[in-house]
């Protein structure tokens, strides 16, 4: 059996060039960086400003009260990829027996008992002072233009106002007021403007006005996010009780203490050899290396059974997936993992062995020698205590991929190569407008990363202090013969290292462009249990896209899968960009599924 072909037409051209290649969830941020290397900036001056941007632009799918994380290399040393760490730990006063006190079974999907120290706006700072080479206003300027003068809002900003607008209405006013400012949800295209956020990015700009190098100025600005005004109008703020998805009004517990006391960082990257390539991902406080454990699974199949498009390949994938992350939640946290077992090719032969050819509907984890895998609650559905015999809550989780196939938003991502081979791959994500109530001073909200720990004891992601949440942002660069060939990523929560693989497997075995490797029909399993609130899992589930095609989805069903089908273009807001770093040609392309995501380069 050969591998499935690419299809003849792209719904977009896999952009090619010299000079530089950008692509984001946005075109918004796809231009701001874009205009940052036409201007002289680097990949990375380029990247930050496109993220502060995404806050802007896309505000009900991250913030800058969220999180991030990245992987990169740069020219001077392309063998080396690094994670930038912008995951903010649990505060010192977040312990499980403070959370069981106030009656919670989960840790709330919305509101401040979810939120983790804010990490995002740190980690883009930390990213520019050294490896960028423009000032901090400059980066900014993109960013504080929108905010204060106005961009035209998305229509699915808009939808996921309407969807929380009683909540914002009845219990988070100050959210109401900033979203709500003429009683209703802002209508797509509509100017709006947040200049209240507009004047705490022009504050950290001004914190370095003194300072005497660039580096020094970036510096000013991470000590004023840390220790001002943010820091200390989010601690007061969160001390009011207010709803969360729990049903119930709860004050949150986040400090200026524990706004001082954290600073984002670098980490070598995990990675993986795969057909002569280097996979590199983040370390198991993320769900990255779950993604090296598929492909060490898949990497002892012939190529047949790595086609997605085919019955035999899907399956393959999708059983290959669960098993990769029940490992996920039976061992990854920020912890001591036993990551290099995990990695192993001995242990990905024995969890290939269990691959059959019916779907698993059982949650699986594998045997680590001298290690008790955690198994979560394995809820099918689940309704808070305070909610049972009526209401609800609109606001909840992350605003990812539903079982039905809809696709609401799930976070954002951006790509950045330049000429001289820099490369970053990042997903911001969290502080969504409706994790939490709008900080009044600050124009935006907390994040709520913390909804991936467990409250029950004994887990490796256990609710801890000082312990980073298990996190779903997973970017990705991959290497060839030494230097980074491909910067990708995707939104959708546990879902993005699902559809990240898909592109793998279809570029790197089944040589397919970037184009032809976003548009191709995409699928993943929701046989596992979700990191966002309330947790539940489907046992044997699969959403596929439509485009699979009849006889493909109904061999899917006899082999036990529980489909359900998402529609033509529904799974999967993928980006990328390449370089060919034998020739020097750059390459770009981004998901057209949703009519948002873009990319731009010459």
């Amino acid at each position: 059996m050969t591998y499935t072909p690419p299809p003849s037409f792209t719904t977009r051209p896999t952009l090619q060039g010299t000079f530089g290649m950008s692509a984001s969830t946005h075109w918004l941020a796809t231009a701001s960086a874009q205009a940052v290397l036409e201007r002289g900036g680097n990949a990375f001056d380029a990247a930050v400003a496109g993220a502060f941007v995404l806050h802007v632009v896309e505000p009900h799918l991250n913030g800058p009260g969220g999180d991030m994380t990245g992987v990169f290399a740069t020219a001077e040393e392309p063998g080396r990829p690094v994670v930038l760490m912008g995951q903010g730990p649990a505060p010192a006063a977040a312990t499980r027996e403070h959370y069981l006190a106030e009656g919670l079974e989960l840790v709330p999907g919305a509101g401040a008992l979810a939120a983790a120290v804010p990490a995002a706006v740190d980690a883009w700072l930390l990213l520019l002072r050294d490896h960028g080479t423009w000032d901090l206003g400059d980066v900014l300027a993109f960013a504080i233009g929108y905010a204060r003068d106005g961009h035209p809002v998305l229509g699915r900003v808009g939808a996921t106002i309407a969807a929380v607008a009683d909540l914002f209405t009845e219990h988070w006013p100050t959210s109401a007021a900033l979203w709500m400012p003429e009683g209703r949800p802002p209508r797509e295209g509509e100017v709006i403007r947040n200049e209240v956020y507009a004047r705490v990015l022009t504050s950290l700009v001004d914190a370095g006005t003194d300072a005497a190098t660039r580096a020094e100025r970036i510096d000013a600005a991470r000590r004023e996010w840390r220790t001002g005004l943010v820091a200390q109008a989010s601690a007061a703020f969160v001390a009011t009780p207010h709803r969360h998805s729990s049903g119930l009004d709860h004050a949150g517990v986040l400090t200026v203490e524990d706004f001082a006391g954290f600073e984002a960082g670098y980490e070598e990257a995990t990675t993986l050899e795969f057909r002569g390539h280097t996979i590199a991902k983040t370390g198991p406080w993320g769900q990255g290396p779950a993604l090296l454990q598929t492909l060490a699974i898949l990497d002892g199949f012939d190529d047949d059974r790595l086609d997605p498009s085919t019955a035999l390949g899907a399956h393959t994938i999708l059983e290959a997936q669960k098993l990769a992350i029940a490992d996920r939640e039976a061992y990854y946290g920020d912890a001591d993992v036993p990551l290099e077992y995990l990695l192993s090719a001995e242990y990905a032969a024995t969890r290939r062995a269990l691959i059959t050819d019916e779907a698993s509907h059982a949650f699986r984890p594998g045997s680590v020698p001298g290690r008790t895998p955690f198994t979560p609650p394995l809820r099918t559905d689940y309704t808070p205590p305070a909610l049972v015999g009526g209401g609800g809550f609109a606001g909840v989780g992350e605003p990812t991929v539903s079982r039905s196939g809809e696709t609401r938003g799930d976070t954002c991502h951006i790509d950045v190569v330049d000429a001289a081979g820099n490369m970053v791959s990042a997903t911001p994500s969290g502080g969504w407008l409706q994790s939490s109530p709008t900080i009044p001073e600050l124009g935006f909200c907390l994040g709520s990363r913390l909804q991936m720990t467990w409250l029950e004891d004994g887990a490796p992601s256990t609710l801890a202090p000082g312990r980073r949440p298990r996190t779903t942002l997973t970017p990705t660069l991959i290497l060839r013969d030494g230097s980074p060939v491909v910067a990708l990523g995707s939104p959708g929560g546990d879902q993005q290292d699902q559809w990240q693989l898909l592109y793998i497997l279809r570029t790197i075995v089944g040589g397919y462009t970037p184009q032809q490797a976003i548009d191709a029909p995409s699928l993943h399993t929701t046989s596992i249990p979700g990191s966002f609130w309330p947790r539940t899992w489907e046992p044997g589930g699969a959403v596929v896209e439509d485009r699979l095609g009849e006889d493909v989805i109904a061999d899917l069903e006899r082999r036990g899968h529980v489909v359900t089908r998402a529609g033509d273009w529904s799974l999967g807001r993928l980006s990328a960009v390449a370089r060919d770093h034998g020739t020097g040609v750059l390459s770009a392309a981004a998901n057209p599924r949703g009519a948002q995501g873009y990319a731009a380069g010459r």
